[in-house]
């Protein structure tokens, strides 16, 4: 028994990597562009199968076509920022939610169309890879590919810290997403550093995309449950937060691996209820803060109950 938390412990971490990876993205363009594209999910699926499309169909090394579709996807986040999403946020806060949605099912349509409804894997590119692992004592496997996904997942993050604060692109996004106006009276080029934030978004989700597809199979519409798995990853974490997207990959990636321990089932809910209990925690510390604590703020909520029923009582 304890041989086998132990284990679902360790993969559970690991698979925190890759949840850091697809998170980190979406984390970005939450914190620097206040703007959440409900496509997320639907980008990392694409870059899985122009990943697969290169290697499979055209014959290129799987390392060769991971960095030949990365810039690709890059340059896709970039334009369509530019021409979809810089236009959607001036339409107040609904429009932005309508124009990724349907963005999400434009998008899983025509890798339908594409690709079909098959699935698709990496698995069998990758050869050995996809299962080999070290066996460590007490019997813990420690798989290869989780482990690299894993130091992929602090590369990134670590990188993504050092270009935010030693890059002059970096320290642009950062001022732009302090006060944008502020900025732009420095001289700053806020727009394009909304594009370059959805740029990187969408090439990390490509990037996710692509390790799902090595460790397990997708198909057109798998995006949405990736989104759901990011977007529980940013919330844990901390809503912008790069290294709390880490963080908050480990804690549902740990939380689905106990899960599994029970059932296949309770693996995906064990995760949704420790998302749900860190936003009600989080949600409740906010409004404590809000109302200098929380005795102040249920002695405040209570006197007023009590003034309404008495002036409901006086009419």
């Amino acid at each position: 028994m304890l041989d086998g938390t132990a284990q679902a412990l360790i993969q559970g971490v690991l698979l925190g990597g890759y949840y850091a990876i697809i998170a980190a993205g979406l984390s970005l363009m939450v914190g620097v562009v206040r703007f959440i594209n409900l496509a997320h999910g639907d980008m990392a699926v694409l870059g899985a199968l122009v990943t697969i499309t290169l290697t499979q169909v055209l014959g290129m090394p799987v390392l060769l076509s991971i960095l030949l579709m990365l810039p690709l996807m890059g340059l896709l986040g970039w334009v369509m920022h530019a021409v979809l999403f810089e236009r959607a946020m001036k339409g107040g806060l609904l429009l932005p939610i309508l124009v990724t949605i349907g963005l999400g099912a434009a998008l899983q349509n025509a890798m339908f169309g594409i690709w079909g409804s098959d699935t698709r894997s990496l698995g069998a590119d990758i050869g050995s890879l996809a299962w080999e692992g070290w066996f460590l004592p007490g019997g813990i496997i420690l798989g290869k590919l989780p482990v690299i996904v894993f130091c992929v997942a602090v590369l990134v993050i670590g990188g993504l810290h050092l270009m935010l604060r030693r890059t002059k692109l970096g320290r642009a996004i950062r001022a732009t997403a302090s006060d944008r106006e502020a900025a732009e009276m420095c001289g700053v080029d806020a727009a394009r550093a909304h594009r370059a934030a959805a740029a990187i978004a969408v090439a990390l989700a490509a990037l996710a995309g692509v390790f799902l597809a090595m460790r397990a199979q997708v198909t057109p519409y798998s995006g949405p449950a990736q989104l759901i798995f990011a977007f529980e990853a940013v919330v844990i974490g901390g809503l912008g937060s790069l290294g709390g997207t880490l963080i908050g990959g480990i804690v549902l990636g740990v939380s689905q691996s106990l899960g599994g321990l029970i059932s296949a089932q309770a693996s995906l809910l064990t995760g949704h209820l420790v998302f749900v209990a860190v936003l009600i925690w989080r949600l409740g510390r906010d409004w404590s803060a809000d109302h200098g604590g929380w005795h102040a703020g249920l002695v405040a909520q209570l006197a007023r109950r009590v003034g309404r029923r008495e002036s409901g009582a006086e009419q």
